[in-house]
């Protein structure tokens, strides 16, 4: 069970002038309240604690009230009876804990949520050991009153995020995800509530009793008009919301420790020289192949677990599935990436004189702190790690638990890699169970986000992220265009390999566009037998279907990512129809046209604004390594620097340098002494060699 607080309510405690308890608690109907103290007739709504003086009342009543006449009592009546602890939520609710003179078993613990409701006989006693609580304001009761109920869990909301190492807004304030007793010195308070009398201090205080009694505590912010209405359920789902209060720290680093981590590491790394950053990645390469039976044991018992265990369908299952041709071609993917470490971080792309010695660079540089988040797919891992450290980025990976035990391998063998040259740390693996969401959030710690998996993790992603650039694509629907001047032998060899190559992968047929004037001749029944050949699913479009007398299952959509041996197969009358279609249902992909038309193909190409757009060439080229970037960090149908397969390039930025003599702004004014030049100047051996010579 848990229990909830929230501030807002005034609060008082002692007694008024006519011996009246005063009140402690916060009223929420017309008959609620909460009184700490006695009264000389015994009166006193809400909760009381103590003994009035006619000796009814059994301890008075300990508790908060949430509805019209409820109450919670606590301690022994004058009868010997129980009293009430817990809260009444409908007319006849209550909740008993103590003995009972007549009954034997003890009193009820629970709450009642209907007329009638139950509660469960086992007698709930502060331990020993615990130094009573005093009961000050809201925060202090709901700790006592969790304790005295045994709750599990006590929720204290308030109206920040949670509790910060020191006052939220001021400089270097971080709020704290897991909080322990011994951290207490490393917390600097502020002033008090805004809306209660405690303050965080206080809370504090009041959850390290409650933990101290044997209930966890979670401060969070009950104020959010986003987050109010589901905070209490994501806290209940073990979601990473506000402070969590623990005994015992978890082994192992925060995800927020391994990020800072790896910022520090890839800073050294960033500084090595590239023929070191290259002899990182060629280690990492030999790694591959030498360890070749720790990696295929540890994927071994992943794709059984998987297969025993997951369901997961047979093109997840290959995606997930490693042998040794796969890692042999990983290996040399490696070695490709490797040699373009040689001219990636500190490249300069442009010098400008800008004035008389006053000389203007532009030059590569990391982007910083990259967040790979992939699913079933081990072999991302030394793949994006490879790219990572040829761009001097440091690397957070969050890999899907289909893939835990391969992950650990591949992990293991990077890290082995990078400590030759003492940047271990910069390569970091989240094993944590964290959410995605939550790993959005660090945008403090990430540069930049990179989804790998389903369109609907990209999704999530992009949904998610809070301030973080997302480089990715949601959706893979990648489109054929068979003109009518087609060779047939094209087409049958094209469509074939990009529908059935690899129907999971992004860059696989989703549509076929055929044009009208092959309706009902060889090459379209040939193109249709081929695809049935291979089993493939044919979905009509609308208006295939109307041409049609039995047709296949009509499509549901034109924009269906199938990622199986389906497509969709439609008609259009013309070119320019094909490029509007592509351009209504597609996702700025990949897209092909098989045509021995020259100016056909070249208006397509010209046309047709996909990241890849291709003339007699099977989709599934639109891949890093297949361009001869070595391999890929994913591929991006954003309309940014970074489209189509990303590579090395695309994990690089750029700054400015400039050079001068002590030269100012005013030295350019009307009345200054110095003229603008603003010359290109050569990039070349000299420029490299005066850059390295400081």
């Amino acid at each position: 069970m848990w229990v909830q607080t929230a501030e807002g309510g005034g609060v008082n405690v002692g007694t008024d002038s006519r011996g009246r308890g005063g009140k402690c608690g916060y009223r929420q109907q017309r008959e609620g309240g909460v009184n700490v103290g006695t009264d000389s007739r015994g009166r006193g709504g809400g909760v009381n604690v103590g003994t009035d003086s006619r000796g009814r009342g059994g301890g008075g009543k300990c508790g908060v009230q949430t509805a019209e006449g409820g109450g919670v009592n606590v301690g022994t009546d004058s009868r010997g009876r129980g009293g009430k602890c817990g809260y009444r939520q409908q007319r006849e609710g209550g909740v008993n804990v103590g003995t009972d003179s007549r009954r034997e078993g003890g009193g009820k613990c629970g709450y009642r949520t209907a007329e009638g409701g139950g509660g469960f006989g086992s007698v709930s006693v502060t331990p020993l050991y615990l130094q009573v609580i005093s009961i000050k304001d809201n925060d202090s009761l709901a700790a006592r009153l969790a304790v005295e109920m045994k709750a599990d869990l006590l929720i204290a909301l308030s109206d920040v995020e949670g509790l910060y190492n020191s006052p939220p807004g001021t400089d270097d304030s971080k709020l704290i995800d897991i909080f322990y007793p011994g951290d207490q010195q490393s917390i600097t308070y502020g002033t008090k509530s805004r809306v209660g009398i405690g303050g965080m201090e206080a809370k504090v205080k009041a959850a390290l009793w409650a933990l101290q009694g044997g209930t966890s505590v979670v401060i969070a912010n009950g104020t959010h008009p986003k987050v109010t209405g589901h905070v209490i359920t994501d806290i209940v789902e073990g979601k990473k919301v506000g402070t969590f209060f623990s005994k015992i720290k978890p082994a192992g680093p925060t995800v927020e420790h391994q990020a800072e981590m790896a910022r520090s590491s890839g800073r050294k790394l960033s500084s090595l020289a590239p023929d070191q950053r290259s002899e990182i990645i060629c280690q990492l390469a030999a790694l591959l192949t030498e360890r070749e039976d720790q990696i295929l044991a540890a994927n071994k018992m992943d794709v059984e677990l998987a297969v025993t265990t997951e369901n997961m369908p047979p093109p997840l299952l290959k995606r997930l599935s490693l042998s040794p041709s796969k890692l042999s071609s990983l290996s040399s993917g490696l070695r490709q990436i490797a040699v373009g470490a040689q001219e990636s971080v500190g490249r300069v792309l442009r010098r400008t004189r800008v004035a008389h010695s006053l000389e203007l660079e532009q030059v590569t540089v990391p982007i910083g702190v990259l967040l790979v988040i992939f699913e079933a797919r081990p072999d991302c891992l030394p793949q994006v790690a490879a790219l990572a450290i040829a761009s001097g980025n440091a690397l957070l990976l969050k890999g899907g638990k289909e893939a835990a035990n391969t992950n650990r391998v591949l992990h293991q063998l990077t890290q082995e890699a990078l400590t030759i040259h003492g940047v271990t740390d910069a390569v970091q693996l989240v094993s944590t169970r964290e959410e995605v969401e939550d790993l959005c959030r660090l945008d403090q710690l990430v540069d930049l986000i990179i989804p790998r998996g389903s369109s609907q993790l990209v999704r999530d992603i992009q949904h998610a992220a809070r301030g973080i650039p997302v480089l990715g694509h949601s959706d893979g629907i990648c489109h054929v265009f068979v003109d009518v001047e087609a060779s047939v032998e094209k087409v049958l060899k094209i469509v074939r390999d990009s529908k059935c190559d690899y129907p999971a992968a992004c860059n696989s047929m989703e549509t076929l566009l055929i044009h009208r004037d092959l309706l009902r001749t060889p090459v379209f029944d040939q193109i249709i037998d081929s695809l049935r050949t291979e089993r493939v699913k044919i979905h009509a479009g609308p208006r295939f279907a109307s041409f049609l007398t039995f047709s296949p299952s009509e499509a549901k959509s034109l924009r269906t990512e199938y990622g199986d041996l389906e497509c969709c197969v439609e008609v259009v009358d013309s070119l320019q129809e094909a490029v509007d279609h592509i351009h209504k249902y597609g996702s700025s992909h990949t897209d092909v046209i098989v045509t021995e038309n020259e100016d056909t193909a070249e208006f397509f190409l010209q046309q047709v604004d996909s990241a890849c757009v291709f003339w007699n060439v099977s989709s599934r080229f639109s891949d890093g390594y297949r361009f001869g970037l070595g391999a890929e960090v994913g591929i991006s149908t954003a309309r940014i620097h970074a489209r189509g397969p990303v590579g090395l390039e695309g994990l690089l930025t750029t700054k400015w340098l400039l050079r001068g003599e002590g030269h100012t702004a005013s030295d350019f004014s009307d009345q200054g002494s110095m003229k603008y030049l603003h010359e290109n100047l050569p990039i070349g051996p000299l420029v490299a060699s005066h850059r390295n010579s400081h």
